[in-house]
């Protein structure tokens, strides 16, 4: 029995979007062409336009492949007793991912293609159960949604600054380096003590609001805008 149409189309997309992918990864942008993608998928490439708007479109969808298939590593790696050594190898494997991509990491972060896709919304999650970890250990000085924020623009600021360095001035600490400043400015030594770092106690106890039985889901965003401010 042949496939039903919508089966063989998304496998021919999926076929399409592995080859553009690899281009991509190998030799950048310019190497995803409509006729060279079609010819190695063994189409004519009208086809293409059946499935992808432009080659905007299929690079964006190629892009979000690689991404896709890092963020799925990360989801399968074991969280361990320290929440900030997690943090840590999560920083390092994000480094290394676009050190080792970087036409899909310039793709990625261009303002003028910036969307929030599915690959990168579970990068971002997977980051934020990460320091939520460290919010509930006491260890955050700041609130969650602060760290975030810092540690995803210092990591950008971080592959970028690596990616255009001149020849002959690499600098391989840099990555220890930016981790260790955003860790000065988002952790606390030990976990907190309400005399010596009010703003981590408070970090650690917005992570148990979901928990609190007694508060309605109201009282608990009334209760969690007080902590924030």
């Amino acid at each position: 029995m042949a496939a039903p149409k919508s089966q063989r189309r998304d496998l021919t997309r999926g076929r399409i979007v592995k080859i553009a992918a690899q281009l991509l990864r190998d030799q950048g942008p310019a190497a995803v062409t409509t006729r060279r993608v079609a010819q190695e998928a063994g189409l004519q490439p009208p086809a293409l336009y059946r499935l992808f708007q432009d080659k905007d479109d299929l690079l964006d969808a190629a892009a979000e492949h690689v991404f896709a298939e890092h963020v799925a590593g990360k989801r399968l790696t074991t969280p361990s007793d320290d929440p900030v050594e997690d943090l840590r190898a999560g920083w390092h494997t994000q480094i290394s991912f676009g050190l080792a991509n970087p036409y899909v990491y310039g793709l990625l972060l261009d303002p003028a293609r910036a969307r929030d896709t599915p690959a990168q919304a579970k990068g971002v999650r997977i980051l934020a159960e990460r320091v939520h970890r460290i919010a509930a250990a006491g260890r955050l000085r700041v609130s969650e949604e602060r760290a975030v924020n810092l540690i995803r623009a210092a990591g950008a600021g971080t592959v970028h600054t690596l990616l255009t360095l001149p020849p002959g001035h690499s600098d391989p600490q840099l990555a220890d380096a930016a981790f260790d400043a955003i860790a000065r400015a988002i952790l606390v030594d030990e976990p907190a003590v309400p005399a010596r770092d009010p703003a981590a106690v408070v970090a650690a106890f917005r992570t148990l609001l979901p928990d609190l039985p007694m508060l309605s889901k109201a009282e608990a965003a009334l209760l969690d805008e007080w902590l924030r401010r």
